[in-house]
């Protein structure tokens, strides 16, 4: 199982930007996809976007189609996601996470991950 370690959130007024990076360590899964989930203030977590090991594949919620890009450096074993455009509603505690692709947007995306992050916080400000 992988560590984990996201760095880059903040606090940003409403149309700023944030680059999250997520660092893993330790016994990593060779090819494993890794993505992103966000959890608001009282609300289920949610995938926000994923990634193959390749980067020749990734996934976006469609809430933010358009204004988050993902990408991945396997020689830094390290995954970006960058948000820009943000809004009040992306506001919430960001996870990285690694595990099977198909996962992230299957019914058990959660149940499906082989590790998890501790989390990083971004508030947007309207």
């Amino acid at each position: 199982q992988a560590q984990l370690e996201e760095s880059g959130g903040g606090s940003v007024q409403a149309g700023g930007s944030l680059r999250l990076s997520c660092v893993a360590s330790g016994r990593t899964s060779s090819r494993t996809a890794m993505g992103w989930f966000r959890q608001a203030p009282g609300k289920e977590r949610e995938v926000v976007a994923a990634i193959t090991y390749s980067g020749a594949n990734t996934y976006l919620v469609d809430s933010v189609k358009g204004r988050f890009t993902i990408s991945r450096d396997n020689a830094k074993n390290t995954v970006y996601l960058q948000m820009d455009s943000l809004k009040s509603e992306d506001t919430g505690v960001y996870y990285c996470t690694a595990g099977p692709y198909g996962n992230y947007f299957s019914g058990y995306a959660v149940a499906g991950m082989e590790s998890w992050g501790q989390g990083t916080q971004v508030t947007v400000s309207s």
